[in-house]
Order: structure tokens, then C-alpha cells, then sequence
């Protein structure tokens, strides 16, 4: 049949895709390959949560279908945990719904507020999801670059001065603008000041925020990232989507929730009814314990990932590879070596699969503006990324400029 399907044909190439296949042969070959592709948590779930998804699966009465806005206790917890982390009150019942982790909640509340041809700001670079979610809804896409200077912060003025822009010169007005701080995949935080300027700005424009706030707790500095719903009123405007995958290591666990402006989270419970029956119940009732739980583990992984984060850092330092150091996330946005700028993010993480033996995500997966950097996700052990230092280093003593390393890659092919 020559019958094309209209929203696949709208999904680009998957960048990931060449990189992943290199890994996958490579490990075929037996190669020791030291994976920063995925941003995969590997320290193990809790105790406490595993303990308490065991004793609630063994009670058949779980077994059936559960309920798909989330059982009253998870959405308490849920409240609970807004209450005493951002100092924010939620209405368990109109203003949280829980969700499959927060990638899901915001692929379907796309699809519940995009009509075709509804234009949607979106940071680039940023998670794929931020954008193709509603980029399989039908809506129009206008990207707002992420400002950053040589020291890895954000520069929050340029980004507004950008929003204004991309407001002011969009047909139709557009209807709604993804945050995603702590950002993946560049690790950039923001204060409350931002988010005030932000929500000021989209209440007065009528322009709905979604903000992702899946790293909030894998901060290193000592400063809590906040919440958007903090500002006075946001939740006019505003739904923030929250993922127990990285506080609490639960990432195949498929767990989350949004919360905040009752209209939006209507919206997102109403369309998820007619697509799922909720995540399963002993699962609920475990992420339910995470939040109510004792919480020395979210200390933790911060220490964890910052013990690695700090190896990594100054290892790359000793390499003659100067890389900002990410105040949060469990990820570093590296900026690709001067030598090999002209190559791009897709050539020189294949050079550093095949010279290093080391995966890393091209930036080009998270829009052009990415492509002059590779997302490093700190999710081997130290002994690892020690390795992966040495490696690293060896490389660039071998492969010191761009030519030599276009000779290598025309070898490989």
C-alpha cells in the first residue's frame, strides 16, 4: 500500500538512531562500551518502595484495573509533598492528576489542548517530548533558543527578550509555552524571579505554561530549584509535570503527576480516561510511600551524582576538555571541543563511540541549537567514569584536530 501515515511523515529522522546502532554493534563485537547516552538512573529503587510494592501485589484485590486520574492516597501524598517542598496548597481532587511518568502527561495534555495549526513555544534545545508531543498533536512549533554564556548559566534576559519576539511575530497569537527547569538536557536552573517575569507576562498574553520540573530534587548547590505554581497566580495559567523517575531512582516505574491550573489538569484526567485505566496499583500505592517515606535517599543520589559529576569535571579538565559544571540534573551539556566544532554533535559522538569507547547523546537529538554540544548522563559508577576519562584523554592525544579525525571516521565507514 503507497498510503503514507501524516503524523509519522511529521516526526524527523530520530538523530539518536545512528549513534545507538554504532553502541549496539560495537557491544556485539564484544567492545567494553561506557554508556552517558541514556539518562537512565542506576542506583537501585529504595528499600522501602520495593518493600511496599511487593506487599501490595501479593493482595489480589490490586490486581484489576486501577484508577486513571490516581488513587485518593497517591494524590494526597502528591498535595502533601507541594505543600511542604514549595510551600504551595493542591487540591487533590481538582488540581493533580497522576500521570505515567511526566513524558506521558505531557504528550496527551498536548493532544488534549492542540488544535492543528496552534502555534507552541518551545526552548531549543530541549527534551524531544517538549516539542514532538505537539508536534503529534498537529500544532505549529516556534522555537525560543536557549541563552547560555561560556560559564554555562542561563541567561534569563535574552530568553525573555526571545519570548517577547517569538510572541509578537507568531500568527495566530500562540496558545502555550514549555519550561523545563532544572533543563534537560543543558542543566540550566532559573530563580523565582524568572518565573515571575515569565507567568506576568503569559497571564497578561493569555498563553498557557507547562512546566517540567522531572530534576527539581538532583540539585547540587545548596538552593532548592522552585516551582513555577510558587508565583502569584500561576495556576491561572500554569500545569507543572513532576517524575518520581530521578528523586526516587523509579524510572522504569513509570510514575508522575500534574498539578496546578484545574482547567488544564480537567483536560489532561478527561482524555487520559478514554486512554488508560492508571498506572498499576501497587505501583500507585509504592510512589505513594516514596512521598510519604522516609526521604534520606533523595540526599543521597544528590550526593551521588555529584561525587560523579565532580570526577567527570575535573577529569575532562585534565583532558584539555573544559565543560561547565552543571549546577543540577544528573547530566552535563558539553560543549564540543573547539578542534572538532566543525564536525557537529552527530560525528563527534560517533568519534567518541569508536576512539573512547564512550556513548554520549548527539545535541542535535534536542534541536539544531544543540548541535554545537553532546549531553553527557552521568549514569556509570566512578570507577567508570574514571575509565572514561582515561579514554577520553587518549583520544584527543591521538585525534588532535578535526582532519585527523574526519580520516578517522572515512576508515570506519
Amino acid at each position: 500500500m503507497s498510503q503514507e501515515f501524516h503524523r509519522i511523515k511529521r516526526l524527523p529522522p530520530y538523530v539518536f538512531a545512528e549513534v545507538n546502532a554504532m553502541k549496539a554493534a560495537a557491544r556485539r563485537a564484544g567492545e567494553d562500551i561506557i554508556d552517558f547516552g541514556m539518562g537512565n538512573p542506576d542506583p537501585a529503587t529504595p528499600q522501602h518502595i520495593v518493600d511496599k510494592l511487593v506487599e501490595t501485589v501479593q493482595n489480589p484485590r490490586t490486581h484489576g484495573y486501577s484508577m486513571s486520574r490516581g488513587i485518593p492516597g497517591l494524590r494526597k501524598a502528591l498535595s502533601a509533598y507541594y505543600g511542604r517542598r514549595f510551600g504551595v496548597d493542591i487540591d487533590p481532587e481538582t488540581e493533580t492528576v497522576v500521570t505515567l511518568g511526566s513524558k506521558e502527561g505531557l504528550a496527551n495534555l498536548a493532544a488534549a489542548i492542540t488544535s492543528p495549526g496552534d502555534i507552541i513555544l518551545v526552548p531549543n534545545p530541549s527534551y524531544p517530548i517538549h516539542a514532538f508531543g505537539f508536534i503529534i498533536a498537529g500544532a505549529a512549533l516556534r522555537h525560543i533558543p536557549m541563552g547560555y554564556d561560556e560559564q554555562g548559566e542561563f541567561n534569563a534576559k535574552s530568553f525573555m527578550e526571545q519570548l517577547h519576539r517569538a510572541v509578537k511575530h507568531s500568527v495566530p497569537k500562540p496558545s502555550a509555552v514549555v519550561l523545563n527547569f532544572p533543563s534537560n538536557p543543558t542543566s540550566l536552573v532559573v530563580d523565582l524571579d524568572f518565573y515571575k517575569e515569565v507567568v506576568d507576562f503569559c497571564r497578561a498574553q493569555e498563553i498557557y505554561i507547562l512546566s517540567d520540573i522531572a530534576y527539581s530534587e538532583i540539585y547540587f548547590d545548596g538552593n532548592p530549584p522552585p516551582s513555577i505554581l510558587q508565583v502569584e497566580g500561576a495556576k491561572d495559567i500554569a500545569v507543572e509535570f513532576y517524575s518520581l523517575s530521578k528523586t526516587y531512582s523509579m524510572a522504569g516505574w513509570r510514575i508522575g503527576f500534574a498539578t496546578g491550573n484545574k482547567k488544564l489538569i480537567n483536560a489532561l484526567t478527561r482524555i487520559k480516561s478514554y486512554l488508560d485505566y492508571g498506572a498499576f496499583t501497587p505501583v500507585q500505592v509504592a510512589a505513594t510511600a516514596a512521598l510519604n517515606g522516609p526521604q534520606d535517599c533523595i540526599e543521597e543520589f544528590r550526593n551521588l551524582y555529584r561525587d560523579r559529576r565532580d570526577i567527570f569535571i575535573e577529569g575532562m579538565q585534565g583532558a584539555g576538555w573544559d565543560i561547565p559544571s552543571p549546577a543540577a540534573t544528573m547530566f552535563a551539556w558539553a560543549p564540543i571541543p573547539k578542534a572538532f566544532e566543525e564536525l557537529g554533535s552527530l560525528d563527534f559522538s560517533k568519534l567518541l563511540l569508536q576512539e573512547a569507547g564512550v556513548a554520549v547523546a548527539p545535541g542535535l537529538g534536542f534541536g539544531e541549537y544543540g548541535d554545537r554540544h553532546v549531553r553527557i548522563a552521568l549514569v556509570e559508577n566512578k570507577h567508570r567514569i574514571r575509565q572514561a576519562n582515561r579514554n577520553i584523554k587518549s583520544f584527543f592525544q591521538k585525534c588532535p584536530d578535526a582532519e585527523s579525525a574526519r580520516e578517522l571516521l572515512k576508515k570506519s565507514a
